[in-house]
C-alpha cells in the first residue's frame, strides 16, 4: 500500500478511428499526443496557481478478475511540493526534504530523505509536468460519468522494467482537474483513485507537512536517512 500511494493518488473517472491510428503511430515512434499534452499542461498550470489543496478520495483495489477486493477512503493535503496523505490508519508526509510513513497499527514511523531525482510519482508531483519525463501519453477519448465529461489520458512508463505498465488519468473537462486515476500492474491487479471532493486554497499550516513524534506516544522510529 505504501508503494502504491507514493506511485500515484489520489489523494485528489468516443474513441475515433483517427485516435486509434494516432495511438499506433505514437507508440511506434515513441512520441506523445499533443492533444493529451495540452490537457495535462492545463491541469498543471491551474494547480500551480493554487496556494493549497485538500482533496478526499476513494481507493478501490481490484484483482485480476476485476472484482473489488478492498475499498478505502482517504484525504490528501497539498501545498506546493509538500503533501500529507491519510488513509486507513496510515499517514504519508513529506516537506519535500524528508518523508515520514506512519503505520498506526504498528505505531511505527519510517523516515527517509526525499530524492529529487526519483521517478516515483508523489501526490504533489502528480499535478506538475512529471509526464514529460517518465511517460508516453495519448488522449483516449472522452466519457461521461456522474454528469461529468472526462478526458481520459493513457500513460505508459518509458521504463518498461516497472511493475506498473499503464496509468489512465481522467480529467474533468469543465474544471480542468483530475477526477479519477487507474493504475494497472503487470500481475493483473489495478487500483482506482477517485476524487470525491476538491477544495482549493484552504488554510493548511506548514506543520501539517512534518511528523511530530511527541503526538504519538511510544512510537517506534525507523530512520533510514
Amino acid at each position: 500500500m505504501k508503494r502504491i500511494l507514493l506511485l500515484a493518488i489520489l489523494a485528489g473517472g468516443v474513441v475515433t478511428n483517427g485516435m486509434a491510428q494516432s495511438k499506433a503511430s505514437l507508440n511506434s515512434l515513441g512520441k506523445n499526443d499533443p492533444k493529451a499534452k495540452a490537457i495535462l499542461d492545463g491541469v498543471s498550470k491551474k494547480f500551480s496557481q493554487l496556494k493549497s489543496v485538500v482533496a478526499n478520495f476513494v481507493l478501490k483495489i481490484e484483482g485480476a478478475n476485476n472484482s473489488v477486493t478492498d475499498s478505502k477512503k482517504g484525504t490528501v493535503y497539498l501545498k506546493g511540493a509538500k503533501y500529507k496523505v491519510n488513509l486507513d490508519g496510515q499517514e504519508i508526509i513529506s516537506d519535500n526534504k524528508t518523508s515520514w510513513t506512519y503505520a498506526k497499527d504498528a505505531n511505527e514511523v519510517t523516515i527517509n530523505n526525499v530524492d529529487p531525482n526519483s521517478s516515483s510519482l508523489s501526490p504533489a508531483k502528480l499535478f506538475t509536468n512529471f509526464y514529460d519525463k517518465d511517460y508516453l501519453y495519448r488522449l483516449d477519448g472522452e466519457t461521461t460519468e456522474k454528469g461529468k465529461v472526462l478526458q481520459n489520458i493513457e500513460m505508459t512508463p518509458t521504463d518498461k522494467s516497472k511493475n506498473v505498465f499503464k496509468v489512465i488519468v481522467s480529467i474533468d473537462k469543465k474544471n480542468q482537474s483530475i477526477s479519477k486515476m487507474r493504475v494497472f500492474e503487470k500481475n493483473g491487479n489495478h487500483y482506482t483513485y477517485e476524487i470525491t471532493s476538491f477544495t482549493p486554497n484552504t488554510n493548511v499550516s506548514d506543520a501539517t507537512f512534518s511528523f511530530d513524534p511527541k503526538k504519538y506516544p511510544g512510537v517506534e522510529v525507523v530512520d533510514l536517512r
